[in-house]
């Protein structure tokens, strides 16, 4: 039996997704019209492998910037979230960020039998503890921001709007975030 892979691209987008400041509710940051539905049964068996990527600009305001948390859903289910995030207590303004998430297939079925684990990084100046960039640059951290367990149960046997949210702990006009790319890929 040949063991062949593959990676296929679901979704490129270079369009800014929404701007998310000055709120603690979690909010879609991607482009409202570049959301992608994966089919019914897409994952037809254990181990199946989403790849995403998401980059932009992020803002934190300084001492007490509170904590960021990332969000996949699947329709209106939280797959899988990151954790509260620390961020950083010197203030950043429209610094780099970048999100690279792996999101596998643990198990599959209807109603809310199938899940996924996700594991990945977020990396940016806004990191906690992140150097200026003249000592040594971004700071990165790994996702979840506890032990990696599996998300929240959902149907893959209907088809599901895949969604990136943010959410900040902190309602204030300098903690922001903007989306500027997102990709979306399968592998195998």
């Amino acid at each position: 039996m040949s063991n062949q892979a593959w990676v296929e691209p679901f979704l490129v987008t270079g369009e800014d997704g929404t701007a998310l400041a000055n709120s603690t509710s979690a909010t879609s940051i991607l482009p409202s019209s570049r959301k992608f539905t994966l089919p019914s049964y897409f994952a037809d068996s254990i181990g199946k492998t989403l790849s995403l990527r998401a980059a932009g600009r992020v803002s934190n305001i300084v001492t007490t910037p509170g904590t960021l948390t990332f969000e996949v859903r699947l329709g209106s289910v939280v797959a899988w979230s990151s954790g509260a995030l620390a961020l950083n207590i010197v203030a950043k303004t429209n610094v780099s960020w970048l999100l690279d998430l792996d999101l596998t297939f643990r198990t599959l079925g209807a109603g809310t039998a199938a899940n996924v684990l996700g594991i990945g990084r977020f990396t940016s100046e806004s990191v906690i503890g992140s150097p200026l960039p003249s000592a040594g640059g971004s700071g990165t951290l790994l996702l979840p921001a506890s032990a990696p367990a599996v998300g929240t149960g959902f149907d893959n046997t209907a088809s599901q709007t895949l969604d990136l949210f943010a959410t900040w702990s902190i309602a204030n006009a300098g903690n922001s975030i903007l989306t500027h790319q997102f990709r979306l890929l399968s592998l195998n």
